[in-house]
């Protein structure tokens, strides 16, 4: 489980998008909206937005919090995501695919409504672990039964198999066949949706409407009560770009790893491991410091250090 642990990630991409819509927005909306015909943002084809892609949008998948959690089990050796990629839904993730280096795999939709993402996954699964015997995790991202075959066998050629699912579309005989399974909205950097909350906030802002409709005071109230609020909270313009991207990173990290661990304080050396793992162009030097000891002390309103007696300096997030 250190830095010669190697990691193979295979997405059922298709599994994964649908079950996070469903998720968020009911079970079977998918299939009602026909959300596959769809874009994520209204930016993606140069045209107006529709709830559907509204509803898209509040559903997409952060492909960056898969890879960085399969970074915190060591060296992602191999990323494969499945899918029919010429539907405008899943082509609208290029920018995510393009930056994490994913290699994409073809699949169409050869009877109208299955791709075969679970065979064809499989198979490259364990044809994979023959040919390269360094790698010794396999993340599986997916929901389905069909995945049990996949993970047993891969358990018995001594991989440590680790699943990731969504809640309300994972078998649970493939949460049973897995060493370790988690639930995508578990993730972190992840925030869990809930379709009665998101429900909730519809309601209230077509209540608001109304109010807005029949008073005259209440709307100056409100509009203060925001500016207000806005003009507390929000967060400082003068970090350049790159010191910004170093902290979001070292946070990135120590949620990785805390999650992983039972002790809310981390080793440092793991913590820039982990780091150099998420993004390999990471170099405190090249930032201005001497150290990552001074890199992490420059994030003091972020994280917290201790000394160890034996020189060893820990780290945890405030």
């Amino acid at each position: 489980m250190g830095d010669a642990a190697r990691i193979a990630v295979y997405l059922d991409f298709d599994n994964i998008v649908i079950s996070r819509y469903d998720n968020v927005h009911g079970v079977g909306s998918w299939r009602r909206d026909d959300a596959w015909k769809h874009p994520s943002a209204a930016s993606a084809n140069g045209g107006s937005s529709s709830e559907v892609d509204a509803k898209l949008e509040s559903a997409t998948i952060d492909l960056g919090a898969i890879i960085d959690y399969a970074t915190g089990f060591g060296t992602v050796a191999l990323t494969r995501a499945y899918a029919d990629w010429s539907t405008p839904a899943n082509a609208a993730y290029r920018r995510q695919l393009i930056d994490r280096a994913v290699d994409l795999v073809q699949l169409f939709a050869a009877s109208g409504t299955k791709n075969g993402a679970d065979i064809r996954l499989a198979v490259d699964a364990v044809e994979d672990l023959f040919q390269h015997d360094d790698i010794s995790h396999v993340l599986i991202v997916a929901g389905d039964s069909d995945y049990v075959p996949l993970a047993q066998r891969c358990k018995r050629m001594g991989r440590y198999v680790v699943g990731v699912g969504v809640t309300g579309s994972t078998s649970s005989a493939l949460v049973a066949a897995c060493d370790e399974f988690t639930d995508y909205a578990r993730l972190p950097g992840i925030t869990p949706a809930s379709p009665r909350k998101q429900a909730a906030t519809r309601a209230t802002s077509e209540t608001a409407t109304t109010e807005k409709a029949t008073t005259e005071k209440a709307p100056a109230k409100r509009t203060a009560t925001k500016k207000t609020t806005a003009k507390t909270t929000s967060p400082p313009t003068d970090e350049p770009p790159e010191q910004s991207a170093a902290t979001s990173l070292l946070l990135r990290a120590v949620r990785v790893l805390g999650q992983k661990s039972d002790d809310e304080w981390l080793h440092m050396g793991g913590v820039k491991s982990t780091m150099q793992r998420m993004d390999p162009g990471f170099k405190e030097k090249s930032l201005g410091y001497s150290s990552f000891l001074a890199f992490v002390d420059s994030r003091s309103a972020q994280v917290e250090t201790r000394q160890l007696d034996d020189g060893q300096t820990l780290v945890r997030p405030r």
